[in-house]
C-alpha cells in the first residue's frame, strides 16, 4: 500500500495521489490508502463500498455538509509520476482531479471539530460509464450516506465557484434511403444526401445564453459524429448523425429533446435518444451556500458542462463546483495544476469549516 502522508503540504499530498497508479477501474490502491489514513483519525466514521471511502464527522451539528471528488483518472499517457516545475505540479490526475482529493483528505484529518458536520467522500469510476461511477452507487444503494443540506464537488473550476451544471443529450438522427449500385444511383435513394438539410439547420442554430438564479449558462447544440454508406459503389440506404445538446439546468431532459424536434420538425429523419443527463440548478440561494460564497470570496460562474453535482442535485441537495485546476486541462497529456491553486481552495475550504 503506497504510504499517504496528510501532514505534508497539499501540493506534495497531491503529487504522491498523483503517484499512486488508480486509472478507472484500477483505484483499489489509492482507496486502500486513503482508507488507511482516515480510518487512523478518531473523529471519522469510515465506510468503504467499493472503492469509495466515505469519512464522516458525527458532532451533532445542525447542519451536515458533503465534499466529494472522485479518486480516478483517464488513461497514462507518458505522464507519470508526476513532476513538480516551478510553482506547477504535472502529470495525469493533477486537474482531474488528484489536487481537490488532497485537499479533501488533508482537512479530513486536520479538522477535528468543523462548524458543521462533514462527510467526506472520495469515489471510483468517475472517468467511465455512468453506470459504474460510484457516488451514483452510492446514491442508488446507499442514499443515507449522502444525506446533507449543501454538497461541494472539487471538479477543476480554476479554484472559483462554478454553479451547477448544464444537462446534456445526445441523439441519433437517422435518414433512410434505398440501396441500389452507384452506376445507377437513379434507381437508388441517397440517405447520406437526405442527410444534408439536417446538418444545414444544426449549423445554423444559434446558441442560447439562459439566466439560471443569477448566473448565465451558454448552451450548444452539436453534430459530433456521422456514419453511413456500405461500400465503395452502393447508394447508401442509411445515415446517421450523432447530435449532443447542452441544455441550462432551468430546462429538463424532455423539455431538451422536443427543442431538437423542433429544430429539425418537417424533415424526414427518426430521432432516438441515445444517453440524458439531467442538469442542475446552481443551489447558491441555499444558506450555507451563500456562506460558502462569502468565505471563499470571489464571483460565482456557471459551469458548462456536465458533472456529478448534478447527481446531489437530484436528490434534492444544492451543489456547487469548486476545485484547483483548469478544466480545460483536464484529460489533456500536459496536464498540469499551479501549486497557488491547490493552496487557495485549502484555504478557502478551511476558512468556511471553521467559521463559527
Amino acid at each position: 500500500m503506497p504510504a499517504l502522508d496528510p501532514a505534508a503540504s497539499t501540493p506534495e499530498l497531491t503529487r504522491r495521489l498523483v503517484d499512486v497508479f488508480s486509472v478507472s477501474g484500477e483505484e483499489a490502491a489509492l482507496a486502500d490508502a486513503i482508507e488507511a489514513v482516515v480510518r487512523a483519525q478518531p473523529h471519522l466514521e469510515v465506510i468503504r463500498d467499493g472503492d469509495a471511502v466515505v469519512a464522516r464527522t458525527g458532532l451533532g451539528r445542525a447542519q451536515r455538509v458533503v465534499i466529494a471528488g472522485h479518486i480516478d483518472t483517464v488513461p497514462v499517457n507518458g505522464n507519470l509520476p508526476a513532476r513538480l516545475d516551478g510553482d506547477t505540479l504535472w502529470g495525469r490526475g493533477t486537474v482531474d482531479m488528484k489536487g481537490g482529493c488532497a485537499v479533501m483528505l488533508a482537512l479530513a484529518v486536520e479538522l477535528a471539530e468543523p462548524a458543521v458536520d462533514v462527510t467526506w467522500v472520495w469515489y471510483d469510476n468517475e472517468e467511465v460509464d455512468s453506470a459504474l461511477n460510484g457516488l451514483g452507487r452510492i446514491a442508488r444503494e446507499r442514499p443515507e450516506l449522502l444525506e446533507a443540506d449543501f454538497a461541494i464537488l472539487g471538479e477543476p473550476s480554476n479554484a472559483e465557484i462554478e454553479g451547477g451544471c448544464n444537462g446534456t443529450i445526445r441523439v441519433d438522427v437517422t435518414t433512410r434511403g434505398r440501396r441500389a449500385h452507384s452506376a445507377r444511383a437513379w434507381m437508388g435513394e441517397n440517405a447520406i444526401h437526405a442527410m444534408a438539410p439536417v446538418l444545414e439547420r444544426l449549423a445554423a442554430y444559434t446558441a442560447e445564453e439562459v439566466e439560471v438564479d443569477g448566473l448565465v449558462y451558454r448552451e450548444s447544440l452539436s453534430a459530433v459524429r456521422i456514419s453511413g454508406g456500405v461500400a465503395g459503389n452502393v447508394i447508401p440506404d442509411a445515415c446517421t448523425v450523432h447530435v449532443n445538446y447542452r441544455f441550462a439546468p432551468s430546462r429538463d431532459g424532455a423539455e431538451a429533446l422536443a427543442r431538437i424536434e423542433e429544430l429539425l420538425a418537417g424533415l424526414p429523419v427518426e430521432i432516438t435518444v441515445a444517453d440524458l443527463a439531467e442538469g442542475a440548478r446552481p443551489g447558491l440561494d441555499a444558506p450555507l451556500a451563500r456562506q460558502f460564497v462569502a468565505a471563499v470570496g470571489g464571483e460565482a460562474r456557471p459551469k458548462y458542462g456536465w458533472t456529478d453535482v448534478a447527481r446531489f442535485s437530484a436528490l434534492g441537495i444544492p451543489a456547487v463546483n469548486y476545485g484547483p485546476g483548469d478544466p480545460s486541462l483536464a484529460h489533456a497529456d500536459d496536464e498540469r495544476v499551479p501549486v497557488e491553486q491547490i493552496e487557495r481552495v485549502e484555504a478557502g475550504l478551511r476558512r468556511w469549516l471553521t467559521a463559527g
